[in-house]
């Protein structure tokens, strides 16, 4: 039985509200930047990623040192200096800033996962009134349908960047995003980086 054009619309409505809802997209929800802190003219900075995660850490931090190059801003990995794939103590980390030879760094961990839901709408389009009669009474029933609401669920992953000026022991600029759905996570960080890049350089952060 053919698709209406109207039932062919509501199906193709369907199917992006559910593509969308099932995308993957990384925003800035939030940011904040210290008032009294002139433009930086950072020389090398040290990029943390906080993750027990070895490889997961060391691919979200090789993304960004080398985003933060392309930027003109020189960057280094943090795990080249800090190999333990948990937390250390303020003296090793501040060996490792100074072994970097950094003067500011960037920290980003993920805050939480929150699950969320997306329904789209469903649809009816009631039958015309029946003839009378058997024949009339069964062909006008095809006649009408119901399409039922669609549900999405999907992942939304709130994680956290701070930019320190080493130099003076200083947050100056923090920024809360939110990621939702990820799927390839080479091509999320590579998102998640670019959108954290352009905040910074927004704020006048970056040189």
């Amino acid at each position: 039985m053919p698709l209406s054009p109207l039932r062919l619309f509501v199906l193709v409505v369907a199917l992006i509200l559910g593509s969308t809802g099932c995308g993957s997209t990384t925003r800035i929800v939030n940011q904040w930047s210290h008032p009294d802190y002139a433009s930086p003219r950072f020389s090398r900075i040290l990029v943390i990623g906080v993750s027990k995660q070895p490889s997961l850490r060391r691919t979200f931090e090789d993304e960004f040192a080398a985003k933060l190059k392309a930027a003109g801003v020189d960057a280094v990995p943090s795990y080249r200096y800090i190999p333990e794939d948990g937390p250390v103590d303020e003296t090793r980390l501040q060996a490792a800033v100074k072994q970097a030879n950094a003067d500011a760094a960037i920290v980003t961990r993920v805050v939480r996962v929150e699950r969320k839901t997306q329904v789209s709408p469903g649809f009816y389009q009631p039958a015309p009134a029946p003839g009378f009669g058997f024949y009339p009474g069964y062909s006008v029933a095809w006649l009408g349908y119901y399409e039922p609401p669609m549900v999405y669920q999907y992942d939304v992953y709130i994680s956290e960047t701070s930019l320190y000026d080493m130099a003076r022991n200083l947050l100056v600029w923090s920024g809360t995003a939110e990621t939702r759905a990820p799927g390839d996570i080479n091509k999320e960080i590579t998102r998640y980086v670019d959108v954290v890049i352009k905040a910074l350089r927004s704020k006048n952060l970056l040189a």
